[in-house]
């Protein structure tokens, strides 16, 4: 995948300055995702001894399509090196490793705020809320950074709520300098829905249900996609580009081709590459 621009690089995954978290610390259930079942704090029995997968190359193949969708923003590393000072799990007691386990999901949630203030922060239309992004971007960093013990007990639903606020202005302000009608699908269900060729510009998808939905050939240029379930989308040559609020995890959930055109803060998945 190409590298993101800007400050979003720091809040990829670094797998070589974390020590496995999210294969320690989160749990999963044999489906379609997982090929078995393990529970949180347990390590995955594919995780060597460098923290390390044993199977990253083939992950797909071995029914771990749920590995190769997730992203941790940057929290793995953040935690691994900052909260923890670079303390490995298995080299601290058991207290200090299930306390490294509960703090890592809450610094994830932290950290894909910090991904959608980052983005905002970068859209010319936002330029009358930059004072406040600006801050609650500040603010949401210093949080990262609290001890453990205060991350843990940390309220991150009302961040959130606070965040979301100024997101949903934000998105109000971009999507008005979309020419054209813009369709309002918040939240709507749309799985499996037949969108070939939509025009979906300035569409407002926050939280839509896209799951295995037709958008080959959409044009979303210029979408709010924040929070839109693309399990299995088929993105086959449609047009992201402009469309804001997009993860990589979002867009590693779907498929998509050579020809699907893509914001620049995101990189095409290489499993992309063996869809038509």
């Amino acid at each position: 995948m190409q590298d993101h621009p800007g400050d979003l690089i720091d809040l990829r995954g670094d797998c070589a300055n974390c020590f496995g978290l999210c294969c320690v610390a989160l749990p999963f259930t044999a489906s379609a995702d997982f090929a078995l079942d393990k529970a949180a704090g347990t390590p995955c029995r594919n995780l060597q001894d460098d923290h390390r997968c044993g199977i990253h190359a083939r992950l797909r193949q071995s029914g771990f399509t749920g590995c190769t969708v997730y992203d941790c923003f940057g929290a793995g590393q953040k935690v691994s090196q900052v909260t923890f000072a670079g303390q490995d799990w298995r080299a601290g007691s058991r207290a200090d490793a299930r306390r490294m386990f509960d703090v890592f999901p809450v610094v994830r949630q932290l950290h894909e705020l910090l991904w959608y203030l980052t983005e905002a922060l970068s859209l010319p239309a936002a330029r009358p809320l930059q004072t406040e992004l600006r801050e609650l971007l500040d603010a949401t960093e210093e949080l990262t950074r609290r001890p453990s013990e205060e991350l843990a007990s940390l309220d991150v639903a009302a961040h959130r709520q606070k965040v979301n606020v100024l997101l949903l202005r934000t998105s109000e302000l971009a999507r008005a300098g979309v020419r054209g009608r813009k369709k309002e699908r918040r939240g709507a269900d749309l799985m499996g829905a037949r969108l070939v060729g939509a025009d979906l510009r300035g569409a407002n998808l926050r939280g839509a249900y896209l799951i295995a939905a037709d958008l080959t050939g959409a044009d979303l240029r210029g979408a709010d996609l924040i929070g839109a379930d693309l399990r299995d989308t088929d993105l086959t040559d449609a047009d992201l580009t402009g469309a804001f609020f997009l993860t990589q995890p979002q867009l590693n959930a779907a498929r998509g081709s050579a020809g699907t055109r893509l914001p620049e803060s995101v990189g095409r998945p290489a499993h992309w590459t063996a869809q038509r």
